[in-house]
């Protein structure tokens, strides 16, 4: 499992919080997603041979978020 802690800009709020875990939690391979309002951070659990983190960071940058 690979665990990476990405910097993700314009998240402000619960609804926030919602859009990100739940889309990125529907990504096979993706063990858990956790959303910290206050550092602006987005911890993640993958499994990297099922998918990608650029294709986790698409799908963030998707839900209109700005992925660093």
């Amino acid at each position: 499992m690979g665990k990476v802690t990405i910097k993700v800009k314009g998240m402000s709020c619960g609804h926030c919080v919602s859009s990100i875990e739940g889309s990125v939690g529907k990504l096979t391979g993706v063990q858990s997603v956790k959303v910290n309002l206050s550092s602006g951070e987005v911890d993640l659990e993958f499994d990297p041979s099922v998918v990608h983190l650029n294709d986790i960071k698409e799908t963030i940058d998707d839900q209109g978020y700005d992925v660093e």
